[in-house]
């Protein structure tokens, strides 16, 4: 066989491995998108994420002390944990921009859509600052006493096996401040962990379950938004492992109830009763789905009322 024959073999060879690759790829996505824009998922994901808060802890009696997930500095904690809003801003943004244009040819209108995020930002901001403020104020700093001879009168008596070691208050302002003199902070807390990710699974939820109903009008989708929109897919079920590995190797209640309510708030806030609701306009146009009225509006008032 000759060098020719055999480039030849090659090329066809690679050309059958990318029409099969290419033929999986939108056959899994299809599947996937159909999944995310039907109407059970689309109107009951929220309640089954707070089903997921509110009785996930139970799950701390069955998992082991010992699982690799009960470390805090395991490397999906370090990695996607602590930069949760970062990871959910780059693939959905990315996947919003690329649907979007796809289906306007519209630079500036994609980069309107992506309005959304950014309110969405400004309000995770704003949580962080507001629960800051909160815990600081209802809170205070302590010093655990090491032992008898820190205590000047009485030691014997004051140190009581029955009510735990004795503390002394220090003055220092604010948790963070408290934390890393590595002292003890008591007072009312917000899992901010739970909140983001709350608030990250529902944002995703929302603008990923548009990608079907926006195939369905005859678009043609490439292979780069295809891979965008299961990379989101992916990231969505990975908020939601991480979510049970909080609930289940760090229950902490009622602090982790208390950020998934607020994070639910925060989406129902963006998406069905403030910014998003608002009339159409240079900033603001609607919600998820009217990208599908980007491309024609007789045909989405059909869909949107199927969904």
């Amino acid at each position: 066989m000759d060098l020719c024959g055999l480039k030849e073999i090659l090329y066809k060879i690679h050309n059958s491995v990318n029409k099969l690759l290419q033929w999986a790829l939108e056959q899994f996505t299809d599947l996937t998108a159909g999944l995310l824009a039907h109407f059970l998922f689309r109107q009951h994901f929220h309640f089954l994420l707070s089903v997921l808060v509110v009785f996930g802890p139970a799950l701390s009696l069955w998992v082991s002390k010992y699982s690799i997930f009960g470390n805090k500095d395991h490397y999906l904690y370090r990695l996607f944990l602590q930069s949760c809003w970062g990871w959910t801003c780059v693939l959905c943004g990315s996947f919003i921009f690329l649907l979007s244009y796809c289906i306007s040819n519209s630079f500036i209108h994609s980069v309107r859509h992506l309005s959304r995020l950014l309110v969405a930002g400004t309000l995770w901001t704003l949580f962080r600052r507001l629960l800051s403020f909160l815990v600081d104020a209802s809170g205070s700093c302590f010093e655990p006493l090491q032992g008898p001879t820190e205590v000047h009168r009485n030691p014997g008596a004051l140190l009581d096996s029955d009510t735990g070691p004795l503390l002394l208050l220090r003055e220092e302002k604010g948790k963070a401040a408290c934390l890393k003199a590595g002292l003890q902070w008591q007072g009312c807390e917000v899992s901010d962990d739970i909140l983001i990710l709350s608030l990250c699974c529902l944002i995703l939820a929302e603008e990923i379950a548009v990608f079907g109903p926006c195939m369905a009008l005859g678009k043609t989708v490439g292979g780069s938004l295809r891979i965008i929109f299961l990379l989101c897919v992916l990231l969505l079920g990975l908020w939601i492992f991480l979510i049970l590995c909080l609930l289940a190797h760090f229950p902490l209640f009622p602090s982790q109830l208390v950020g998934g309510a607020l994070g639910y708030l925060g989406w129902k806030g963006l998406y069905y009763k403030g910014w998003c609701v608002l009339k159409p306009g240079w900033c603001c146009l609607g919600k998820p789905k009217a990208l599908l009225s980007d491309s024609s509006v007789d045909v989405i008032e059909a869909r949107v009322n199927a969904l």
